[in-house]
């Protein structure tokens, strides 16, 4: 007869390298793997691809119906499996709901060391994900799983929108005012966690905004006055905010001081807490960034922190603006205000 031997379950998150949105490949490498990527320009129905790192790609369907498809996985940033769960699936639907579509359906995306986790710590993190695509109204029809070194958990997420809600990171407007729906700050949550350095309130607060979903972008989708929108992820709010202005061809130019933050993100910011991604993602595209003379270090790691199931990132015009921010309000982002302007100018972040 063959003993059964149960397995201590580990520490979710010392089993993997990295974590959240911070394992994301650094922008300019990224960069360098897709720059030879071929052209999409033979499919006329491809209304979003590669070109301007949208969030989802976009195929119309028919005159009414656009079909939004995106992926996101990634490795624990948090210790506790239905946690995980939850935060994984909440950030790649954010991807639909970034594009103003509605999501449909979800296939799950499954790598676990089958050897080294317990069997009911995989099946919490499945959990975790199944009852936020629950929350969104999304079933989760199917998905792909493997053995791998690292834990990693995601979602294939489809959604349907109009072709006249379809929103895209690229359509920004002079003039145009960029409010941001989330405070920062989750990536140094994440490296002060696995410091032992985060308090019981600032974890609370990590998990209740990598938890929430961002509904309010299906409500974004075909609203007058709203001509953009990205939700600020792995690259930090400035790398995010340098995808809008590329696309679009424009400057933007931000406040720092503007940007909310999650409780004790600035005191932990200063005292040094950083992700290795914050500083990688500075080293790629820092040269397209114009900061104020003297700008302390600790402020530029709070602006290239990466976001784990951050917020919405949206370009509207200003008489459009009170209307954008009283319905984040009204949807539950009581941080959402106004970060900064898009101007005429050559695609770069002015930072004052």
């Amino acid at each position: 007869m063959t003993e059964t031997i149960a397995l201590e379950p580990p520490r979710l998150t010392s089993l993997a390298h990295g974590g959240g949105c911070g394992c994301k490949l650094a922008p300019a490498v990224l960069r360098d793997i897709m720059a030879k990527m071929p052209a999409a320009a033979v499919f006329p129905d491809l209304l979003v691809g590669t070109e301007t790192s949208d969030d989802a790609a976009a195929w119309r369907l028919n005159d009414d119906q656009v079909l939004v498809a995106t992926t996101d996985f990634f490795m624990p940033v948090v210790d506790d499996p239905f946690a995980f769960g939850r935060i994984a699936a909440t950030n790649a639907l954010s991807d639909v709901y970034a594009m103003g579509a509605r999501p449909i359906l979800a296939l799950a995306i499954v790598g676990m060391p089958v050897g080294r986790m317990p069997v009911e710590m995989i099946q919490q993190i499945l959990a975790g994900g199944a009852s936020v695509c629950a929350a969104a109204g999304v079933p989760v029809a199917g998905g792909h799983s493997i053995d791998s070194a690292e834990p990693i958990y995601g979602l294939v997420a489809l959604g349907l929108a109009r072709p006249d809600q379809l929103l895209k990171n690229s359509g920004g407007r002079p003039g145009d005012v960029l409010i941001l729906t989330k405070p920062l700050g989750v990536g140094i949550y994440s490296a002060a966690l696995k410091q032992d350095r985060l308090d019981a309130a600032g974890y609370a607060a990590m998990i209740a905004s990598t938890t929430q979903l961002n509904t309010i972008g299906q409500a974004l989708g075909g609203r007058p006055g709203v001509h953009a929108v990205t939700d600020v992820t792995g690259f930090g709010l400035l790398g995010h905010a340098l995808e809008m202005a590329r696309g679009a061809g424009l400057t933007v130019r931000l406040q720092a001081a503007a940007a909310p933050l999650h409780p004790g993100v600035e005191a932990l910011a200063r005292d040094g807490v950083r992700t290795g991604a914050s500083g990688r993602n500075w080293d790629s595209y820092g040269d397209a960034v114009v900061l104020p003379e003297g700008f302390e270090t600790w402020r530029r790691d709070l602006l290239t922190d990466p976001q784990t199931s951050g917020g919405l990132l949206i370009a509207a015009a200003p008489e459009a603006a009170a209307g954008v921010l009283t319905l984040a309000h009204e949807q539950g982002f009581a941080a959402a205000t106004i970060v900064g302007q898009l101007q005429s100018g050559p695609p770069q972040v002015v930072v004052s």
